[in-house]
């Protein structure tokens, strides 16, 4: 392991847990007894370093020894070992960008240009005091690669040009919503599931028993209406999945905001959804399925509608995130997006139904 040394100078003399710690202290204290509390050593120096902007300075190390009555160089040999407590100042805004293995292979090194561009080296905190970035091990979100965490949160399958402008926001004093930032479910496949769309498979209606285990032999056996044959597989289509789309939506009455107008359109008249990043043939199918076959639709969304639809699709914040609306607003004028001329080239897989070569 590299040498970690804690920064003397820029941590001042002093330092306090802020009062609306203390009762996270408490608790925290409240799991061990009196003679044991140094083993909640970790947990008092990561809200000290929460409470210290970001990191831990010495005074902060020592404020945690005194509280736990432990000699200081135990709790240096804590903070000293373990990379998730960081020594020296970082911005409002601290990046640690996954360099292992999977983010590696799915595009790392070029988010790490785009940090050293944007931020400059590693542990360098901008002049503004908003960003700084550091390479870490393994965050385990794998499967959602490459990704980075940022303060506490996980933005996960990036690319250089959503990194970029995730800093810029986030620069610019703007929020920007954690999360993946393709057209996914937390880890389910790209696009949305194309399998499994049988509701039968896991609401548990295939195992229902025809008899209790376990009886003595002895007893005789309660009289219990044999499960029904299961049904012969069918085949699944694009209307089946649409079905099941449809099916696991939440009834209108439960959902916020205000629904959208709502159109009919003949086949062969709708527009390409598809052609807005962010929407995949199965949000596609689930958006025609309320209705929604326009881009002129998408664009008159008010914020009420948005919440109406994102409650529909269970797709919190992401209409905002991925700009469903202006994107809408161009098509509809016949106008094009970069994204949509990708996809009319054909470059954009999950945009593709299936059967498209």
């Amino acid at each position: 392991m590299a040498l970690r040394r804690f920064d003397l100078e820029a941590g001042g003399d002093t330092f306090s847990f802020k009062p609306e710690t203390e009762p996270t202290i408490a608790f925290w204290l409240a799991k061990y007894p009196e003679d044991k509390k140094r083993s909640g050593v970790i947990p008092l120096l990561w809200l000290a370093q929460k409470d210290n902007a970001g990191w831990l300075s010495e005074p902060a190390m020592r404020e945690v020894a005194d509280r736990l009555e432990m000699p200081y160089i135990r709790v240096y040999e804590v903070a000293t070992f373990y990379t998730m407590f960081r020594l020296q100042p970082v911005g409002k805004h601290h990046i640690q960008l996954c360099g292992t293995t999977p983010c590696m292979l799915r595009g790392a090194n070029d988010l790490k240009e785009v940090c050293q561009s944007k931020i400059g080296d590693k542990m360098h905190v901008t002049d503004d005091g908003r960003l700084s970035w550091e390479e870490v091990e393994c965050l385990g979100a794998c499967v959602n690669a490459p990704m980075v965490q940022i303060n506490d949160y996980y933005y996960e399958d990036l690319t250089p040009e959503t990194l970029d402008d995730i800093l810029a926001k986030l620069q610019n004093g703007a929020e920007v919503k954690p999360g993946t930032f393709v057209d996914r479910l937390n880890s389910a496949p790209e696009g949305g599931a194309t399998s499994l769309l049988d509701a039968e498979l896991f609401d548990g209606s295939r195992n229902q028993i025809a008899s209790l285990p376990n009886l003595p032999t002895d007893a005789p056996a309660p009289e219990v209406e044999a499960a029904p044959a299961p049904k012969p597989a069918a085949k699944k289509t694009l209307i089946d999945a649409t079905k099941a789309v449809a099916k696991a939506m939440p009834k209108a009455e439960e959902i916020e905001g205000d629904k959208p107008e709502m159109v009919e359109v003949a086949k062969g008249e709708e527009d390409d959804l598809k052609r807005i990043k962010g929407i995949g043939p199965v949000n596609e199918r689930a958006l025609n399925s309320l209705g929604i076959y326009k881009f002129a639709q998408i664009a008159a969304w008010t914020p009420a509608n948005v919440d109406w639809i994102e409650g529909s699709m269970s797709f919190p914040g992401r209409v905002e995130r991925e700009d469903w609306i202006a994107q809408a607003k161009q098509l509809a004028e016949g106008a094009e997006t970069e994204f949509s001329k990708r996809v009319d080239a054909g470059e954009v897989e999950s945009s593709k139904d299936e059967g498209d070569a």
